[in-house]
């Protein structure tokens, strides 16, 4: 039997500027520039949940969200997928920083160009190529070694 964590990530984009909104990620083990997001709590829709993380993280109300993928892995009986969602339909005001970390809007042309967290640049993928719709990783213990599978 497997063991399942969910989790959320919301790409927020401001189509007239060609931004989108990234998290500097300081908190907990996975670092560096990513999109906003958090874990589904139990008896929470998934919905729900990414609208709530976001307010949390970046004070933005959003609304209108799709999803457009989901990561997945599994490590021995533990299976984590994460639901991927975009929106561009979003109020409110933006928080600065949070226990997360910084928050700030960077135009989506420069993004591969940061600090980005561990493996963020293969879900970015899902996000901005219709045609991809999971970013799945195997891994071989015995090699110590990920590989991601776009599909």
């Amino acid at each position: 039997m497997e063991y399942v964590v969910l989790y959320n990530m919301c790409m927020i984009e401001d189509n007239k500027n060609r931004k989108v909104l990234v998290q500097n990620r300081i908190k907990g083990g996975w670092t560096g520039i990513a999109f906003p997001g958090g874990h589904i709590e139990p008896f929470e829709s998934i919905t729900d949940s990414v609208i709530r993380e976001i307010k949390e993280e970046t004070g933005l109300d959003i609304c209108n969200i799709k999803l457009c993928g989901v990561k997945d892995w599994c490590v021995e009986n533990k299976r984590s997928i994460v639901f991927l969602f975009k929106t561009s339909s979003y109020k409110g005001n933006l928080l600065e920083r949070t226990e997360e970390g910084e928050v700030f809007w960077t135009n989506i042309d420069n993004i591969h160009t940061m600090p980005l967290a561990s493996s963020f640049e293969k879900m970015l993928a899902v996000f901005l190529d219709d045609k991809l719709n999971e970013d799945f990783i195997t891994v071989d213990l015995l090699k110590n070694q990920w590989t991601h599978i776009l599909k």
